[in-house]
């Protein structure tokens, strides 16, 4: 008899950093912002998805967290120059690049989330991989 599964939904996973197979096992093992940096795990605690698929896999998410840092710069200087109606170019250089360094932890997490959840072919939601006995469920059908 099959039971009901219960669906994670994807935008909470994904703001909180779950792992993009179960969307239960977190991603990161610290907060964003804080002394030690941020620590990716190597693999999912939930399903046992290792996040790195191949050596060298995360260099991807360099590419996107330069688009979204162009993005936040493009942004912030025309809202600079909405706002100010300013012609100097060191309050522009100030602005962007201060705004730019508080925002590299929000760029470094999630450019490495939006890698894992949307650009990864054949990585996806699993909701079988959901279930509260998941780990204890896949060892069993692997002695069987």
């Amino acid at each position: 008899m099959m039971e009901k599964l219960k669906k994670w939904p994807l935008w909470p996973a994904l703001v909180n950093a779950k792992c993009p197979r179960c969307r239960r096992g977190d991603m990161f093992a610290n907060q964003m912002y804080g002394f030690h940096g941020q620590v990716m795990l190597k693999k999912c605690s939930h399903c046992d998805l290792t996040y790195e698929i191949e050596p060298g896999y995360f260099y991807v998410a360099m590419l996107i967290s330069y688009a979204m840092n162009v993005a936040e710069m493009v942004t912030l200087a025309v809202a600079i120059s909405v706002l100010t109606g300013s012609q100097n170019p060191w309050l522009y250089v100030i602005i962007i690049l201060s705004i730019a360094l508080m925002l590299s932890p929000f760029n470094f997490r999630y450019s490495r989330i939006i890698l894992l959840y949307w650009l990864t072919p054949g990585l996806s939601y699993r909701p079988e991989m959901s279930a509260d006995n998941w780990l204890q469920h896949d060892s069993n059908i692997a002695r069987s």
